[in-house]
């Protein structure tokens, strides 16, 4: 007899009398958690000549197959035929149905000798193949409970915010994250175009504050950020992914605060009064250029930003004097109408309580993103008659190292307290119409603080898995918080993706090779935080510069580039241990890493522990932490003339923070 609880597979044997039957399979753990479920006896068990089967003509369902087969390959090895027509015992069967009553994202799940998924949309039925997988990766047979699920979201939006404008990007993450979310039926991604660092880590001098504007821009030649930006086609690209995978991408351009970038571009047009991060809302020429800004994206046949929402900022602005919290209603108001004329609905985020005044600002179709309610009561805000988007930043808020907000979001308590009803401390009825769904945030508020893309996946991942329950189940999800958070740990980032660097859940020795030899490829990218990578050396006189491992993220130096010591560089630092080789020694190295980390022990003794230190601004009033983490670099060994011998990479810390 097979017994499924939390998602696991426990094999059970013992006898039963004669009269008593099976028992119904529980509800199998996915996230998010199933709306409903109601269990039969037994398992669908996939086979060699399983297939993927579906109605005849239909284009919509035949897509939805063949990235179910190509997804089910990457994760499971074993290639389904995709076929049209009738189903036989064993088939995965899609198809479109006329079931309104699940909505634009619901679908059915019927195991039986086949397993059956329909939707009424295209994107239900994407979602149903989400939930097979999930399940089928839990199990070494693949095999799926029998019995029949009907699954939809609680919330119609339900996504994350990355601040790609104080942090670069890379668009390889940002093309993950849509993975990431689809597999987790997460349905929005807000990318935040453009920021700027805070002007006391800069000599409190506006000139030298680090400002971005990260989008290819022809309009105004320099614009663009010079250390990372994404050109025209890969935000159309990273668009046309979303949609291929029910993702949603909101591109953000934040005016008339947070607009540094624009003021370094154009100096008149910073406020002198409110700080150069502010658009002077009093300059005639401010509307023209925020115009012909937007206008580069929005206009023409064939528009940079594809969707059917555009975020306009409108946030944090000075309202000291009455006059300018005029000028910034009047601006919001003509920067959502703006995008309106293009097709567009216009989001913006809460600050109409901050700012208020007389100067009336469309609220019709209007998505405001409600943050912070002393800045936009959100009940008196949908009695102006705006939607909104709980992402309240008591909760929601991520600064990756900053000391304040969440470094980690507080999983548990969201699990058992948030649903998107909960805006701050103003609860709402569950599924109340004006609030149309949820976010989450990542704000990379300090530039410079050492935090790596791979960092900030460690803090979205266990959060985007939690706030996918939340925003789809609310209220409704039974399964415990202990047990979810311990379960939630045997899925996969996505089908193909392991940007954690994760390999195994129990501690083992993940890759040992008797010697390295260099330019040796060892199949292993990379592995993630808590490891322990050893090796004995006998040292040669090396080159500034070579290389022990390198991945497409990070390099180990045997010999950094500056100095000739051990080191390790990536996202654009360098971090050097105080440690270098004398020519012809020999030793036994062990570098450990965690989420806070990286150490390195010589012949089984601490050297050094790079951990996170604080930096010091303005004589010692002004602070930031600074974060020297790695997760190592496998992919391919470096040109070197040393000896390496005995390498061994553990997926757990070898010797524990104390001892």
């Amino acid at each position: 007899m097979k017994i499924h609880y939390g998602g696991l597979l426990y094999a059970a044997l013992f006898f039963l009398p004669a009269s008593m039957h099976a028992e119904k399979n529980a509800k199998p753990f996915v996230i998010p958690e199933l709306q409903e479920w109601k269990g039969q006896e037994g398992d669908f068990v996939p086979s060699a000549t399983t297939r993927i089967v579906y109605a005849s003509k239909d284009a919509d369902a035949a897509r939805i197959a063949q990235q179910f087969a190509d997804d089910y390959e990457t994760m499971f090895g074993q290639r389904l035929a995709v076929v049209e027509g009738r189903s036989s015992k064993g088939d995965f069967v899609l198809s479109l149905s006329s079931d309104k009553r699940l909505g634009e994202e619901g679908y059915t799940m019927n195991v039986k000798d086949r397993v059956y998924l329909s939707s009424p949309t295209v994107k239900g039925l994407f979602w149903a193949t989400r939930t097979v997988l999930q399940i089928a990766e839990q199990n070494e047979d693949r095999s799926l409970p029998k019995g029949l699920a009907r699954d939809y979201p609680d919330y119609g939006i339900r996504g994350f915010m990355m601040d790609c404008g104080r942090k670069y990007i890379p668009m390889r993450y940002l093309r993950d994250y849509v993975k990431m979310m689809a597999y987790y039926k997460m349905n929005t991604l807000q990318v935040h175009l453009n920021d700027n660092g805070f002007k006391q880590y800069f000599e409190h001098d506006w000139n030298k504050t680090y400002a971005a504007f990260r989008l290819e821009c022809e309009t105004f030649p320099g614009l663009t950020a010079r250390d990372g930006y994404y050109t025209k086609q890969e935000f159309i690209a990273l668009q046309q992914l979303g949609d291929s995978l029910g993702v949603e991408i909101i591109p953000e351009i934040d005016v008339p605060a947070h607009s540094l970038s624009l003021s370094h571009y154009r100096p008149e047009l910073g406020s002198q009064k409110y700080g150069m991060d502010h658009l002077d809302l009093f300059n005639p020429s401010l509307y023209g250029f925020v115009d012909s800004l937007f206008r580069e994206y929005l206009e023409g046949p064939n528009p940079v930003f594809r969707g059917k929402r555009v975020h306009v900022g409108t946030d944090e602005y000075s309202n000291k004097d009455q006059a300018v919290v005029e000028k910034f209603r009047a601006f919001t108001d003509h920067c959502i109408r703006l995008v309106e004329g293009f097709g567009k609905q216009a989001c913006v985020w809460g600050a109409l309580t901050h700012a208020k005044g007389t100067t009336l600002v469309k609220s019709d179709n209007v998505l405001m993103s409600a943050w912070y309610n002393g800045y936009a009561d959100p009940k008196e805000m949908v009695k102006q008659g705006y939607d909104l988007i709980s992402i309240p930043d008591g909760w929601l808020y991520i600064v990756p190292a900053a000391g304040y907000y969440y470094d980690y979001l507080n999983t548990e308590k969201l699990y058992k307290e948030w649903t998107p009803a909960v805006v701050g401390d103003v609860v709402f009825p569950e599924k109340d119409e004006k609030i149309k769904g949820g976010m989450f945030a990542v704000w990379n508020d300090h530039v410079g603080n050492g935090i790596s893309p791979q960092d900030i996946h460690y803090r979205m991942f266990p959060a985007l898995q939690t706030l996918a329950v939340k925003m789809w189940t609310g209220k409704d999800c039974t399964v415990p918080y202990e047990s979810f958070d311990k379960t939630r740990l045997t899925l996969s980032e996505a089908p193909g993706l392991n940007v954690a660097g994760r390999i195994g859940l129990e501690p083992r020795a993940v890759y040992h090779a008797e010697s390295l030899q260099p330019g040796q490829k060892t199949g292993i990218r990379q592995i993630g935080y808590q490891y322990t990578v050893t090796f004995d050396v006998k040292s040669a006189k090396e080159e500034p510069g070579t290389e022990l491992f390198r991945s497409p993220d990070a390099v180990f130096y045997l010999s950094d580039p500056v100095s000739g010591r051990l080191a390790f560089a990536r996202d654009g630092y360098l971090n050097v241990f105080n440690y270098q080789f004398y020519p012809g020694e020999q030793a036994e190295v062990s570098i450990q890493g965690d989420e806070k980390s990286t150490s390195l022990y010589i012949n089984g003794k601490l050297q050094e522990e790079m951990n996170i230190k604080k930096l010091y601004f303005n004589g010692g009033k002004d602070s930031m932490n600074y974060v020297r983490t790695l997760v190592f670099p496998l992919e391919k060994a470096g040109d070197f003339k040393s000896t390496i011998t005995n390498v061994e990479v553990l997926n757990y810390l070898k010797v524990a923070k104390g001892e």
